[in-house]
């Protein structure tokens, strides 16, 4: 593939967009994604949405309420043929995790450099014909709204937050009242448009067209305790009863000095250097988790073929439907992959892991310091894409 730019107008730097933007204000990027056009017909994602490992869901307009307001329903995998007959007007198919099926297309990702891999989540492609919709809604995630085939119109309005109101009795979050509109312009194919978390928007299909989510989040809070909790498990030390001060109370009562004790001994265990190195594992082991289930590939390379690849002059570069991160620890850097430390690397493996996460394509000449099985494992894996020489 060649050379991806930064998705980002020419006017405005990296720098600008995370301090002005990002989880600020929308930002329509024109011709952001030149790649993306037409890389996909309607007809592969009706394809894939059927696929028996696929994750798609299938909303449709069906009925009309008594309040003369459409009725919609909505279809989960697994999806076949016949769903697909007699349609209403209004419906829309929704595929996640493209990346999965389309490495190719999970290395536009690069494009999106500028935020740390560990904040992304998945590529889900929208198809809908023309008037196809999924409602007025709002995302709790930053989304960027990729056009990749026909047009589509999006209307943005206000920031939503935990009192807004949806549509009852509806299988999806949808809301009337979107406030004044802030934005209204018709996306074409290699468009972009940057929706930050909670404001609200609407997109409707002028034509057959699919729109691809490159979504970014982070973990929830209960995310990281559940993690701490699995983690503190492995220390033996955390399971010696507290020494607490006691004071006369009565027998039944828990009193709030007490609970303070405890409070405080448990801030002293977070602050602590074993307190990091919970807190860091825990974070890692979470930012670094697939949120699908790993597909398996019905065929791969052997070793051979592998090194035969690379020596004719293919690319090794990171899969982007997995997740390859790496943190700095007090004993030097830390691997994580799929939800797990990555443990016994080497220096010049570790420094090779290290290159393909941060999305360098290395050549033959750059891996030659590595046990060959090593890199085919790593292929198995799914940490890794071969890139085969044109």
């Amino acid at each position: 593939m060649s050379s991806i730019f930064l998705c980002l107008p020419e006017s405005i730097t990296p720098e600008q967009f995370l301090s002005e933007y990002w989880q600020k204000k929308p930002l329509l990027i024109k011709r952001g994604l030149p790649q993306l056009a037409d890389m996909f017909e309607p007809e592969d994602i009706l394809g894939l949405a059927i696929e028996e490992d696929a994750s798609a869901r299938l909303l449709t307009q069906a009925a009309t309420k008594q309040n003369g307001q459409p009725q919609w329903q909505l279809k989960k995998s697994p999806l076949t043929e016949i769903d697909f007959d007699n349609l209403p007007e209004q419906w829309t198919v929704l595929v996640q995790n493209l990346e999965q099926w389309s490495p190719e297309l999970g290395q536009l990702w690069q494009a999106f450099d500028f935020i740390p891999q560990w904040q992304r989540d998945d590529i889900m492609v929208s198809y809908a014909p023309k008037g196809g919709s999924v409602g007025k809604h709002y995302d709790d995630y930053d989304v960027f709204l990729a056009q990749g085939y026909g047009q589509r119109r999006w209307q943005l309005g206000k920031f939503c937050d935990k009192d807004t109101e949806f549509v009852a009795d509806e299988p999806i979050r949808l809301f009337d009242d979107m406030g004044e509109i802030v934005f209204d312009e018709i996306l074409e194919a290699g468009d972009v448009l940057y929706v930050p978390p909670k404001l609200s928007h609407f997109g409707v299909a002028q034509d057959d067209c699919l729109t691809f989510s490159f979504g970014c989040r982070r973990p929830n809070l209960m995310q990281i305790i559940d993690s701490m909790a699995d983690i503190a498990t492995n220390d033996s030390d955390l399971f010696v009863p507290m020494l607490l001060p006691q004071a006369m109370q009565s027998s039944g009562e828990l009193q709030a000095n007490s609970i303070e004790a405890i409070k405080s001994q448990l801030l002293q265990l977070l602050q602590s250097e074993r307190g990091d190195h919970i807190i860091r594992q825990a974070v890692s082991e979470v930012v670094s988790k697939r949120q699908y289930d790993a597909l398996m590939p019905e065929e791969t390379l052997d070793t051979d073929e592998l090194m035969q690849a690379l020596t004719e002059g293919a690319i090794l570069q990171a899969d982007y439907s997995n997740r390859l991160i790496y943190s700095q620890t007090n004993d030097g850097m830390t691997l994580y992959a799929n939800g797990q430390r990555v443990d016994g690397l080497d220096d010049a493996t570790m420094s090779v892991l290290i290159r393909l996460a941060n999305g360098e394509h290395l050549t033959h000449s750059d891996v030659t310091g590595i046990d060959p099985d090593d890199l085919s494992e790593w292929l198995e894996n799914g940490w890794v894409w071969v890139d085969f020489a044109e």
